[in-house]
């Protein structure tokens, strides 16, 4: 039986529901004094006003005012605690969790240049907003003429490409630049207009060298007839991509991208530990996992950086954070803005317990290396990317990084889906339930079955959807990319 509430670490002054309660209920020990919605927090103890609230046994921000016990800690009486920028301490590296590699093998795709693929697909990137559309149309027509000869045909469109300078440009490009990289796209049709800001010549340089024999460009203010010009380039790309087979793969081989978005309350109890576990044994087997979303992990960097394998690269990361929270601070806007309407409506109050939750998806995983926005990760491990957290620029940054697969968790729901398979990882059965086309694992089953179950079913989704099998959001034809855009607009 699940209880009704949870108390995750022996030193928290508050439980988690597991379910709704009610005024009256006994849960966690304590006699509820108001009704608490599933996800949400109860007092466990007294807590004088000033105090730190605790949970995952560390502190989640202050109380506002007393609280008593068995009262609803929400909003109305916790507040963050986060400022802005901090000086960091180098920790030794020993807090790493150490994993036994497991020999778990997939079927992929193995690339000319040794890295494997989840898939077998011709992408079409405009350089530019302004033929975004015609990606679009030139994909649609390649699926029709080539249903079936590979895994699939797909344009990625945007917004921006032109009326952009400097960095902001620079990030655009990099950001299509490391797409075009990815082992999961066999051939790329770069798609330019002609007079955008982002010129192709520029873009292709950025490619990575290894990646630009797969390389198609197309400026379509230099042809007749685009439409037709882009049909013979991906004919050809189809045709080159299609004697790929399938060939056994191990973990090693697997680079994955972690995400979560649309959280809740359980989000820190189910889904994003299920993911840290899985992390772990990624990176004892010699794969790669990769963490973004900086923002959200303001407040709970500590146990981050402790992991770094050097003094290097714990320097990168705390540089990384305080420059993220710098970018906050000088458009005039606290570095606790966040969480979002709807985290809130799911039982999370602050960032310093959002981030508490979001940094459990890279596990206790050895932290290896920091990359810059449109960097590719490269090293077995676990890799930190400067992105944002928003869902679709962040989850479009690692595929950018190179991941194959985005594991991508949430306790609210979301439809979209990414350039590589995107699999959704409900925390709470309830959206599992409701939403089994949007979702598609149900990390509650740790609740009622245990971590080692739900982890080897988790693994196993992973292995099949890594060989083939399509994932929710494939299967709606979800997916779409977004760019960073940080600049003015000219």
């Amino acid at each position: 039986m699940i209880p009704p509430a949870l108390r995750v670490h022996e030193s928290d002054s508050v439980a988690v529901a597991l379910r709704p309660l009610h005024q009256g209920e006994s849960a966690a020990g304590v006699l509820l004094r108001a009704d608490v919605p599933q996800g949400h927090k109860i007092a466990l103890h007294s807590i004088a006003a000033g105090d730190m609230v605790i949970k995952y046994g560390q502190p989640i921000g202050r109380a506002t005012r007393a609280i008593a016990p068995g009262e609803h800690v929400h909003s109305h009486n916790l507040a963050t605690a986060l400022a802005g920028e901090l000086a960091y301490a180098p920790g030794d590296g020993l807090t790493a969790q150490a994993q036994a590699p497991i020999d778990a093998r997939w079927m992929g795709y193995r690339r000319a240049d040794g890295r494997a693929a989840t898939r077998n697909e011709v992408w079409i990137l405009p350089t530019v907003g302004c033929v975004g559309l015609t990606a679009e149309a030139v994909a649609a027509a390649a699926r029709e003429r080539h249903g079936g000869a590979i895994d699939g045909v797909h344009a990625f469109s945007h917004p921006h490409g032109c009326s952009q300078l400097g960095d902001d440009l620079a990030g655009t490009r990099a950001l299509l630049a490391g797409l075009a990289a990815n082992p999961n796209a066999a051939g790329v049709l770069l798609l330019g207009l002609g007079c955008e800001s982002n010129q192709l010549d520029a873009l292709v340089e950025t490619v990575p060298p290894a990646a630009r024999a797969k390389l198609r460009i197309l400026s379509s203010q230099s042809v007749g007839d685009e439409m037709a010009a882009a049909a013979a380039m991906i004919d050809e790309l189809v045709e080159a991509a299609r004697p790929a087979v399938r060939e056994p793969m191990t973990l090693a081989d697997l680079p994955v991208g972690v995400k979560c978005g649309g959280s809740d309350g359980f989000s820190g109890l189910t889904a994003n530990p299920l993911l840290g576990r899985f992390s772990e044994t990624l990176s004892a087997s010699g794969g790669r996992a990769i963490l973004t979303e900086i923002p959200e992990i303001f407040g709970a960097e500590k146990a981050l950086l402790d992991r770094a394998t050097s003094a290097e690269v714990f320097e990168q990361a705390a540089v990384l954070v305080n420059r993220f929270k710098r970018y906050y601070l000088d458009q005039g806007l606290p570095v606790s803005e966040n969480p979002s309407p709807g985290n809130l409506a799911g039982g999370i109050t602050t960032l310093e317990e959002k981030s508490l939750g979001a940094v459990q998806k890279g596990g206790r995983a050895p932290l290896v290396d920091v990359i810059d926005y449109g960097g590719q990760a490269t090293e077995p491990g676990l890799t930190l990317l400067e992105a944002p957290g928003n869902d679709a620029v962040s989850s479009s940054a690692l595929a950018a990084a190179g991941a194959t697969m985005v594991l991508f968790t949430t306790g609210r729901g979301t439809p979209l889906g990414f350039p590589v398979p995107t699999l959704k990882i409900a925390s709470n059965q309830t959206l599992a339930q409701a939403k089994p086309h949007w979702i598609d694992f149900d990390a509650s089953l740790a609740l009622r079955d245990g971590t080692q179950d739900a982890d080897t079913a988790f693994l196993d989704l992973i292995l099949r959807v890594a060989s083939g099998e399509r994932c929710a959001a494939e299967r709606s034809g979800q997916r779409a990319i977004a760019i960073w855009k940080r600049g003015v607009t000219l």
